[in-house]
């Protein structure tokens, strides 16, 4: 995996995303800068469908190929999600996660 570092000075909160953001949660919690970890809990059917209608869409592959891909994926999301919360993550919804980011930055105001 590479490595690569970043400057968050003078910035109120950073946010990483992703399916490995949880990674770092351990280490930015260690050096004072986490203020929240949320790994996304979304409906499995409904994140199956999106993502088929975008690869669709996209014709990334056969679609065979991308209905055999995302029930796999459909089937893994719950260990993923565990994995996640193992590493500090805590699960919530998209809306919740908005509002706690929007009361994070209530709370810290932007510097110049």
């Amino acid at each position: 995996m590479a490595t690569r570092p970043f400057d968050v000075d003078g910035s109120p909160l950073f946010v990483a995303e992703g399916i490995f953001a949880a990674e770092i949660v351990e280490e930015c919690r260690r050096r004072g800068l986490l203020a929240g970890a949320y790994a996304l809990r979304r409906p499995r059917g409904a994140t199956f469908v999106r993502r088929l209608a975008r690869d669709l869409a996209e014709q990334r592959k056969a679609p065979r190929v991308l209905v055999r891909r995302g029930v796999a994926l459909l089937r893994a999301e719950p260990a993923v999600l565990r994995r996640q919360t193992g590493l500090g993550a805590e699960a919530a919804r998209a809306g919740q996660v908005l509002r706690r980011v929007a009361a994070l930055l209530a709370g810290h105001p932007r510097q110049p």
